[in-house]
Protein backbone atom coordinates (compact mmCIF):
# COMPACT_ATOMS: atom_id res chain seq x y z
CA UNK A 1 0.00 0.00 0.00
CA UNK A 2 1.49 3.30 -0.86
CA UNK A 3 1.74 6.11 1.57
CA UNK A 4 -1.09 8.04 -0.50
CA UNK A 5 -3.39 5.31 -0.18
CA UNK A 6 -2.63 4.89 3.50
CA UNK A 7 -3.13 8.93 3.86
CA UNK A 8 -6.80 8.56 2.12
CA UNK A 9 -7.47 5.56 4.03
CA UNK A 10 -7.15 7.37 6.96
CA UNK A 11 -8.97 10.56 6.51
CA UNK A 12 -11.71 8.08 5.26
CA UNK A 13 -11.50 6.42 8.03
CA UNK A 14 -11.29 8.80 10.60
CA UNK A 15 -14.35 10.86 8.67
CA UNK A 16 -16.84 7.55 8.76
CA UNK A 17 -15.65 7.64 12.53
CA UNK A 18 -16.81 10.75 13.13
CA UNK A 19 -20.53 10.37 11.41
CA UNK A 20 -23.19 7.92 12.77
CA UNK A 21 -24.84 5.59 10.37
CA UNK A 22 -27.61 8.05 10.29
CA UNK A 23 -25.19 10.91 9.24
CA UNK A 24 -24.33 13.71 10.87
CA UNK A 25 -22.11 14.29 14.17
CA UNK A 26 -24.05 13.86 17.79
CA UNK A 27 -23.69 17.18 17.82
CA UNK A 28 -25.57 18.03 14.78
CA UNK A 29 -28.17 15.48 15.73
CA UNK A 30 -28.83 17.35 18.89
CA UNK A 31 -29.41 20.75 17.34
CA UNK A 32 -31.18 19.09 15.13
CA UNK A 33 -33.55 17.59 17.17
CA UNK A 34 -37.44 19.63 17.57
CA UNK A 35 -37.07 21.88 20.77
CA UNK A 36 -38.78 21.06 24.01
CA UNK A 37 -42.59 22.36 23.99
CA UNK A 38 -43.67 21.88 27.70
CA UNK A 39 -42.18 25.56 28.13
CA UNK A 40 -44.26 27.40 25.53
CA UNK A 41 -46.92 25.24 26.14
CA UNK A 42 -46.63 26.44 29.47
CA UNK A 43 -46.20 29.94 28.24
CA UNK A 44 -49.70 29.51 26.50
CA UNK A 45 -51.72 28.40 29.05
CA UNK A 46 -50.63 30.89 31.62
CA UNK A 47 -51.51 33.78 28.69
CA UNK A 48 -54.91 32.00 28.17
CA UNK A 49 -55.37 31.43 32.06
CA UNK A 50 -54.67 35.64 32.44
CA UNK A 51 -56.96 36.54 29.32
CA UNK A 52 -60.16 34.54 31.19
CA UNK A 53 -59.27 36.33 34.15
CA UNK A 54 -59.31 40.13 32.97
CA UNK A 55 -63.01 38.94 30.76
CA UNK A 56 -64.21 37.70 33.88
CA UNK A 57 -63.34 40.86 35.68
CA UNK A 58 -65.01 42.86 32.73
CA UNK A 59 -68.29 41.03 33.06
CA UNK A 60 -68.13 41.40 37.00
CA UNK A 61 -67.81 45.32 36.38
CA UNK A 62 -70.47 45.29 33.70
CA UNK A 63 -68.09 45.33 30.68
CA UNK A 64 -67.44 48.82 31.54
CA UNK A 65 -63.87 48.75 33.23
CA UNK A 66 -62.84 52.91 33.44
CA UNK A 67 -60.21 53.80 31.49
CA UNK A 68 -57.37 55.81 33.26
CA UNK A 69 -57.29 59.39 32.11
CA UNK A 70 -54.50 60.61 29.71
CA UNK A 71 -53.74 63.41 27.49
CA UNK A 72 -55.74 61.93 24.81
CA UNK A 73 -58.79 61.89 26.41
CA UNK A 74 -59.59 64.85 28.14
CA UNK A 75 -62.98 64.65 26.80
CA UNK A 76 -63.61 60.87 28.17
CA UNK A 77 -63.06 62.89 32.19
CA UNK A 78 -64.62 65.41 31.41
CA UNK A 79 -67.68 63.72 30.23
CA UNK A 80 -67.58 61.00 33.21
CA UNK A 81 -67.29 64.05 35.51
CA UNK A 82 -70.57 65.49 34.08
CA UNK A 83 -72.01 62.04 34.33
CA UNK A 84 -71.52 61.59 38.05
CA UNK A 85 -72.81 65.01 38.80
CA UNK A 86 -76.35 64.43 36.79
CA UNK A 87 -76.17 60.70 38.63
CA UNK A 88 -75.88 63.16 42.00
CA UNK A 89 -78.69 65.62 41.29
CA UNK A 90 -81.11 62.72 40.16
CA UNK A 91 -80.21 61.16 43.75
CA UNK A 92 -80.90 64.34 45.50
CA UNK A 93 -84.21 64.88 44.17
CA UNK A 94 -85.00 61.22 45.14
CA UNK A 95 -83.46 62.30 48.78
CA UNK A 96 -81.03 59.59 48.75
CA UNK A 97 -78.75 62.15 50.20
CA UNK A 98 -75.75 59.63 50.87
CA UNK A 99 -75.78 58.32 47.30
CA UNK A 100 -75.57 61.60 46.26
CA UNK A 101 -72.54 62.55 48.09
CA UNK A 102 -70.77 59.64 46.73
CA UNK A 103 -71.28 60.82 42.89
CA UNK A 104 -70.54 64.34 43.64
CA UNK A 105 -67.50 63.25 45.02
CA UNK A 106 -67.37 60.65 42.31
CA UNK A 107 -66.96 63.61 39.81
CA UNK A 108 -64.34 65.83 41.70
CA UNK A 109 -62.03 62.97 41.76
CA UNK A 110 -62.27 62.57 37.52
CA UNK A 111 -61.44 66.31 38.06
CA UNK A 112 -58.75 65.57 40.25
CA UNK A 113 -57.14 62.91 38.03
CA UNK A 114 -57.31 64.91 34.82
CA UNK A 115 -55.31 68.12 36.76
CA UNK A 116 -52.44 65.48 37.86
CA UNK A 117 -52.08 63.74 34.31
CA UNK A 118 -52.21 67.15 33.17
CA UNK A 119 -48.97 67.71 34.74
CA UNK A 120 -49.55 68.40 38.49
CA UNK A 121 -47.97 65.67 40.05
CA UNK A 122 -48.43 67.03 43.56
CA UNK A 123 -52.61 67.27 43.71
CA UNK A 124 -52.67 64.51 46.44
CA UNK A 125 -51.50 67.53 48.78
CA UNK A 126 -53.94 70.25 47.20
CA UNK A 127 -57.48 70.97 48.04
CA UNK A 128 -59.64 70.47 45.36
CA UNK A 129 -60.28 74.27 45.56
CA UNK A 130 -56.83 74.56 44.21
CA UNK A 131 -57.04 72.10 40.86
CA UNK A 132 -58.67 74.86 38.50
CA UNK A 133 -56.55 77.04 38.23
CA UNK A 134 -53.93 73.78 36.84
CA UNK A 135 -56.85 73.20 34.44
CA UNK A 136 -56.67 76.42 32.97
CA UNK A 137 -52.76 76.30 32.28
CA UNK A 138 -53.52 73.14 30.40
CA UNK A 139 -53.14 73.17 26.58
CA UNK A 140 -54.74 69.90 26.21
CA UNK A 141 -58.37 71.16 27.19
CA UNK A 142 -61.10 73.12 25.03
CA UNK A 143 -62.59 76.39 26.25
CA UNK A 144 -65.63 74.85 26.63
CA UNK A 145 -64.35 71.68 28.27
CA UNK A 146 -62.48 74.42 30.71
CA UNK A 147 -65.63 76.09 31.29
CA UNK A 148 -67.81 72.37 31.57
CA UNK A 149 -65.22 71.23 34.43
CA UNK A 150 -65.62 74.93 36.40
CA UNK A 151 -69.27 75.19 36.36
CA UNK A 152 -68.92 70.88 37.50
CA UNK A 153 -66.89 72.11 40.24
CA UNK A 154 -68.58 74.90 41.41
CA UNK A 155 -71.83 73.04 41.70
CA UNK A 156 -70.70 69.82 43.12
CA UNK A 157 -69.68 71.66 45.77
CA UNK A 158 -72.95 73.78 46.18
CA UNK A 159 -74.54 70.48 46.16
CA UNK A 160 -72.33 68.57 48.76
CA UNK A 161 -73.33 71.43 50.77
CA UNK A 162 -77.39 70.87 49.91
CA UNK A 163 -76.69 67.51 51.03
CA UNK A 164 -75.11 67.49 53.87
CA UNK A 165 -77.59 70.30 55.53
CA UNK A 166 -80.63 67.26 54.81
CA UNK A 167 -78.83 64.86 57.33
CA UNK A 168 -80.11 64.22 60.33
CA UNK A 169 -76.47 65.81 62.14
CA UNK A 170 -75.40 67.96 60.38
CA UNK A 171 -71.96 68.45 59.68
CA UNK A 172 -72.08 72.49 59.51
CA UNK A 173 -67.93 72.58 59.66
CA UNK A 174 -68.42 70.41 55.96
CA UNK A 175 -71.16 72.77 55.07
CA UNK A 176 -69.14 76.06 55.42
CA UNK A 177 -65.97 74.52 53.77
CA UNK A 178 -67.37 73.40 50.64
CA UNK A 179 -69.70 77.03 50.02
CA UNK A 180 -66.46 79.40 51.02
CA UNK A 181 -64.78 76.78 47.83
CA UNK A 182 -67.27 78.35 45.95
CA UNK A 183 -67.76 82.02 46.88
CA UNK A 184 -63.33 81.52 46.26
CA UNK A 185 -64.61 81.23 42.45
CA UNK A 186 -67.94 82.67 42.58
CA UNK A 187 -68.57 85.74 45.30
CA UNK A 188 -71.90 86.40 44.38
CA UNK A 189 -73.07 83.07 44.30
CA UNK A 190 -76.53 82.95 46.15
CA UNK A 191 -76.56 79.53 47.57
CA UNK A 192 -72.95 79.26 48.73
CA UNK A 193 -73.50 82.90 50.57
CA UNK A 194 -77.03 82.29 52.10
CA UNK A 195 -75.45 78.45 53.11
CA UNK A 196 -72.35 79.70 54.38
CA UNK A 197 -74.64 82.00 56.61
CA UNK A 198 -76.99 79.38 57.99
CA UNK A 199 -73.26 77.40 58.62
CA UNK A 200 -71.93 80.11 60.38
CA UNK A 201 -75.19 80.42 62.60
CA UNK A 202 -74.78 76.77 63.69
CA UNK A 203 -71.48 77.10 64.74
CA UNK A 204 -72.00 80.49 66.38
CA UNK A 205 -70.29 82.71 64.73
CA UNK A 206 -73.20 85.24 64.30
CA UNK A 207 -71.39 88.17 63.06
CA UNK A 208 -69.54 85.90 59.78
CA UNK A 209 -72.95 84.49 59.80
CA UNK A 210 -74.97 87.72 59.61
CA UNK A 211 -72.22 89.19 56.75
CA UNK A 212 -73.34 85.91 54.65
CA UNK A 213 -77.06 85.96 55.07
CA UNK A 214 -76.75 89.73 54.28
CA UNK A 215 -74.97 89.25 50.75
CA UNK A 216 -77.23 86.68 49.82
CA UNK A 217 -80.32 88.83 50.94
CA UNK A 218 -78.77 91.12 48.00
CA UNK A 219 -79.20 88.45 45.78
CA UNK A 220 -82.81 87.40 46.69
CA UNK A 221 -84.15 90.28 48.43
CA UNK A 222 -87.74 88.41 48.81
CA UNK A 223 -86.34 84.74 50.18
CA UNK A 224 -88.47 83.92 53.33
CA UNK A 225 -85.69 81.47 54.54
CA UNK A 226 -82.87 84.33 54.53
CA UNK A 227 -85.32 86.45 56.00
CA UNK A 228 -85.76 84.42 58.73
CA UNK A 229 -82.18 83.29 59.54
CA UNK A 230 -81.49 87.30 59.49
CA UNK A 231 -83.53 87.61 62.23
CA UNK A 232 -82.91 84.66 63.74
CA UNK A 233 -78.88 86.18 63.95
CA UNK A 234 -79.34 89.99 65.25
CA UNK A 235 -81.56 88.05 67.93
CA UNK A 236 -79.16 86.12 68.87
CA UNK A 237 -76.42 89.45 68.50
CA UNK A 238 -78.76 91.07 70.84
CA UNK A 239 -78.89 88.61 73.40
CA UNK A 240 -75.03 88.04 73.73
CA UNK A 241 -74.98 91.95 73.83
CA UNK A 242 -77.49 91.99 76.74
CA UNK A 243 -75.34 89.00 78.64
CA UNK A 244 -72.04 90.63 78.24
CA UNK A 245 -73.36 94.12 79.52
CA UNK A 246 -74.85 92.70 82.71
CA UNK A 247 -71.51 90.29 83.12
CA UNK A 248 -69.71 93.54 83.36
CA UNK A 249 -71.62 95.48 85.58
Amino acid sequence: MSVIQAGHEGRADGGRGGFTDGGGSPRLQQCAQPPNSSSSSSSRTKESRYQQQQLQQQRHHGGSMLKQPSHNEPADVVRRALDFKCQGTQCYKDKKYREAIGKYHRALLEIKGLCRVLGDPDTSSKSPSSLLPTISKSTTLTDEQKGAMENAELECYNSLAACLLQMELVNYERVKEYCLKVLHKEGKNFKALYRSGVAYYHLGDFQKALYYLKESHKQEPSDTNVIRYIQLTEMKIRRNAQREKKEAT
